[in-house]
């Protein structure tokens, strides 16, 4: 087979969220490309995009503290949740364009508005939270937010967390309306339907084996089916992988010096989930706790609601686990077979400086069901034993590398790794990854074909009224974004805020 028939001008590695993001946009803004992708497994969205390997929270940065920081002076920094939230408002309007133009036809098969709330315990939590929202509530995109640290109106907002719990404790919580529940493997699927009707040229079943340069600056891909055995090399402009924990092997067999200094550190979730419907039924809401202190951003313990294949669950969670491997279907070589002699350096100073993430996993991977029962009641005093069971979520791999910061810096974010010519980029990383990922994909896609940005501005913006433009400087064009989603997306009228 020549290069010449192989010619494609996309390549996807990966059939999760980012390459359905990735891949719906460009057909988009290209119609004539021709796409290819490949996946191991044997369909879409089952590992990381996969509703059971994620918490599906819309992250929006409505409810998760992690996203706020408290400053000496006893003020809360909401920069990194203004950029969050400004992030996911982005995914709700392309979100929203696909369901316009049919290409999602039920936007209730992937998504539901949810109150998002975050709860605190004692006296110096109380203030945290306190102050966290009185920065917040004055900026416009967290319009609607409540707070309070009255028993009966917690008791209102979240009767399975406030019942049987001790009088006098210190307690607070916030509450907004407008939070989503999002079943984003429900949303790759339908995504990866669409895109069998757009003729891309989709294959499950096929390994991506090795990929390099040809001398004439296409990619070279080799990709094994796995059900016959057979090997085949096509070749690519662009390639995009997005094989979640598996990018990291593909991006350094690539070679490309921005792969360099770069390794992945493995941390597996774990949930408990409900089995009693009677304890399902009292609780409609994503309630986000605070970690604990000296425990990593990842740890930030949640009770939620989900709805899964129309069906109400109630998750709490995550506790952290280890294993080897960088996906759930991976290897337990995955982690040694990824230091090499390029980020041999980066891997040891990363090691020597997360000592207390190593102990902390190590603590989190003793826990007897007993013992995760007990931070449970944290949050619902009298949860039995007997109602919850545990189930292992998405394996994520945490990015570390060479930062300003220093040497082996482990990030707790979403990254993109991009050639210099733009001719490949992968993504790596965790949360809030699927929430943002139309944000993430249209970064790529500035940086791959920035020849084509203007060409393509008026399209992008006709999906993407916001695009260009911070939605906090435009209070009058946000409250459209929300009138407009909300209607499309299927989500109830809002209702005045009671202060």
């Amino acid at each position: 087979m020549s290069n010449r028939e192989a010619d494609t001008d996309v390549i996807l590695i990966g059939a999760g969220i980012m390459s359905a993001t990735l891949g719906i946009l460009l057909k988009e803004l290209a119609p004539d490309w021709k796409i290819s992708v490949y996946e191991k497994l044997s369909s879409a969205g089952q590992e990381s995009s996969n509703e059971w390997n994620n918490a599906g929270t819309g992250h929006a940065a409505l409810c998760e503290l992690n996203y706020t920081t408290e400053k000496s002076d006893g003020s809360v920094d909401i920069s990194k949740a203004v950029k969050i939230n400004e992030q996911f408002q982005v995914s709700m309007q392309f979100w929203s364009h696909l369901v316009n133009r049919q290409v999602v036809p039920n936007p209730k098969d992937f998504i539901v508005q949810l109150p998002h709330m975050s709860m605190v315990r004692g006296e110096d939590n109380v203030r945290f939270l306190r102050n966290r929202f009185e920065a917040m509530s004055k900026n416009p995109l967290f319009e609607g937010m409540e707070y309070s640290e009255d028993p009966k109106r917690l008791k209102e907002w979240m009767p399975l967390v406030m019942y049987s719990r001790k009088p006098g404790e210190p307690i607070a919580a916030t509450k907004i309306d407008t939070g989503t529940d999002v079943n984003f493997g429900a949303l790759t699927r339908i995504l990866f339907n669409q895109f069998q009707r757009a003729n891309v040229d989709v294959n499950y079943n096929h390994s991506v084996e090795d990929l390099k340069r040809t001398k004439d600056g296409l990619w070279e891909v080799k990709v094994k089916d796995q059900q016959s055995g057979k090997t085949k090399r096509q070749t690519a402009k662009f390639v995009f992988i997005g094989g979640g924990g598996g990018s990291i092997h593909l991006l350094q067999k690539s070679g490309i010096p921005e792969s360099k200094h770069i390794g992945g550190f493995p941390v597996s979730g774990l949930f408990m989930v409900c089995n009693n419907p009677i304890v399902i039924d009292q609780h409609n809401a994503k309630i986000y706790g605070k970690a604990a202190i000296g425990a990593p951003p990842m740890s930030v313990p949640h009770l939620d609601t989900r709805f899964i294949d129309n069906k109400k669950s109630l998750l709490f969670g995550p506790f952290a686990g280890f294993t080897p491997k960088f996906l759930k279907t991976g290897s337990n070589l995955d982690l040694i077979t990824s230091v090499k002699p390029s980020n041999v350096l980066t891997m040891l100073s990363a090691g020597a400086k997360e000592m207390a993430l190593t102990k902390y996993l190590i603590q989190q991977v003793m826990l007897t069901k007993e013992q995760r029962m007990e931070e449970l009641r944290d949050f619902i005093p009298d949860a039995k034993s007997e109602d919850w069971d545990l189930i292992v979520a998405g394996q994520r791999v945490q990015v570390i590398k060479d930062t300003e910061s220093g040497k082996g810096t482990l990030q707790f974010g979403t990254e993109v790794v991009t050639a210099s010519d733009g001719s490949i980029a992968a993504l790596l990383g965790a949360s809030p990854g699927a929430s943002t990922a139309v944000n993430v994909m249209l970064e790529v896609i500035t940086k791959c074909f920035p020849d084509r940005i203007v060409e393509w501005e008026s399209k992008i913006k006709e999906m993407i009224p916001s695009y260009g433009l911070a939605l906090m400087d435009n209070p009058e064009l946000l409250r459209e974004i929300h009138e407009h989603t909300a209607r499309t997306l299927g989500f109830p009228e809002k209702k005045p805020v009671a202060r």
